[in-house]
């Protein structure tokens, strides 16, 4: 059951999960007493998870999106984070919406979004790990005997380490799009604080600064995309 579940949610995730982030921009009731607060400590909780997916990407890459939006692999990627986590991306995707929902002060997503996300990436790791199984036997068996699934484990991270080559713009092809919702996410949040708390004004040069930012992270986003259509980051 929990493997159909799964399924689905990889197969629908990319239609399901950003309907999701709504639950940021209601006015429902603060997670914290003060927001500037809760942004600092979401933000250091979202850079985490960001930093945690940046360099599984960077060293050694698996098809995220599966083949036709179902779960797929042609090999059994071990290599870089992967021999110290089964899932790191999983583990950096829930650090960044725990750190999204704390930035942006909302107990609704806190409370909602995030129990939803947990639930729908426990689900799609059985069913990526039902694949698995059936396609790679027993190297996938010994695989798990000796890498824990959700908790890293970085003993012998220095060795793993040797030798390998950080790509630079995997990184950037893979990951431009997922850190430009959270960046946006979380300015636009922070916009939406300053105003339900009465302080916002366009004169202000902190929501002037929070402007430029999304102002510059959206040209950023624009660049990385464009680099990445014509082929200029393969």
């Amino acid at each position: 059951m929990i493997v159909r579940i799964g399924n689905f949610f990889f197969h629908h995730r990319n239609g399901i999960f950003p309907l999701l982030y709504i639950l940021i921009f209601l006015n429902g009731p603060a997670a914290f007493p003060d927001y500037r607060l809760a942004l600092l400590a979401g933000v250091l909780i979202t850079l985490s998870g960001q930093f945690l997916r940046g360099v599984t990407v960077g060293l050694d890459y698996i098809i995220r999106g599966g083949r036709k939006r179902q779960v797929y692999a042609d090999r059994l990627v071990h290599g870089g984070l992967f021999a110290h986590c089964r899932n790191p991306l999983y583990v950096g995707n829930c650090l960044i919406l725990i750190g999204v929902g704390t930035a942006a002060n909302s107990l609704l997503f806190l409370a909602l979004g995030v129990p939803f996300f947990l639930f729908a990436y426990w689900a799609i790791i059985a069913a990526e790990e039902a694949y698995l199984q059936g396609k790679f036997g027993g190297e996938f068996t010994t695989y798990c005997v000796s890498v824990n699934r959700i908790i890293p484990n970085f003993s012998g991270l220095s060795k793993t380490l040797e030798g390998m080559h950080f790509n630079w713009r995997r990184l950037i092809t893979a990951e431009y799009n997922s850190a430009y919702i959270w960046m946006a996410a979380i300015l636009l949040a922070t916009l939406k604080n300053l105003w339900f708390a009465g302080v916002y004004s366009i004169r202000s040069p902190v929501v002037q600064t929070l402007w430029l930012m999304l102002f510059l992270v959206s040209v950023a986003y624009a660049v990385a995309r464009y680099l990445k259509k014509r082929g200029m980051l393969a």
